[in-house]
């Protein structure tokens, strides 16, 4: 029985920028749903996709729900990036409802960011992005990305913001052939991780000294 939760792309051979312009100006009506945003994409397919996931999170618009639902999507499709398939996503995440002006004001603005992508980006250290090996390699850094950005620290600065960066420059990487961008999201990964390490110490630092405090 055919899955009806498969995801189809329609081609384009339109710079990034360009594309995700056309995706913001696409949205219309009050809401829309992850399912109708990812058939919106192009021939990127879904390393475009897990590029416009991170958007709200490197801009300062607040959308209810974005950070576990995206997240989530995210994890399905960095599972599909690594395994080479298109991922099954659940029914319930593509079809959730989400503010149709506020994600197309974020794509918008993030659209020229991925214009200053295409205008610095092209192929170079080949050998991180040309291997199935190395590109298993970013989709599980993809994968862990994801794992991150849905840790229930959205009050904390930089929790979303170091893995969505780290995010979209290996999904850039990979969809540019660019080596380059692929080691800076491998930095941003790795500067995430610590980051959430250091929090980790610092709350347990903190709750032995209020422990030692009261039993004084």
């Amino acid at each position: 029985m055919e899955d009806s939760t498969v995801v189809e792309f329609r081609d384009s051979t339109a710079p990034l920028g360009e594309t995700l312009r056309g995706l913001a100006h696409s949205i219309t009506g009050e809401t829309v749903t992850v399912r109708e945003l990812l058939n919106m994409v192009g021939e990127q397919g879904l390393l475009l996709a897990l590029m416009f996931l991170t958007l709200p999170f490197l801009l300062p618009i607040s959308i209810p729900g974005v950070s576990t639902v995206f997240g989530l999507v995210a994890i399905f499709i960095s599972l599909g990036v690594t395994f080479n398939r298109v991922p099954w996503l659940p029914d319930r995440l593509l079809d959730r409802p989400l503010d149709a002006a506020k994600l197309s004001q974020a794509i918008e603005k993030g659209a020229d960011r991925f214009g200053r992508v295409d205008r610095i980006s092209h192929p170079r250290l080949q050998g991180l992005t040309q291997n199935a090996a190395m590109n298993r390699l970013a989709g599980l850094g993809l994968l862990l990305g994801a794992v991150l950005l849905i840790f229930p620290l959205g009050l904390v600065p930089f929790s979303n913001t170091l893995p969505a960066w780290a995010m979209l420059l290996l999904a850039a990487g990979l969809v540019q052939r660019d080596g380059v961008l692929i080691l800076l999201g491998y930095l941003f990964l790795l500067g995430t991780i610590v980051y959430f390490a250091a929090l980790g110490i610092g709350v347990l630092t903190g709750a032995g000294w209020v422990v030692n405090l009261f039993n004084r």
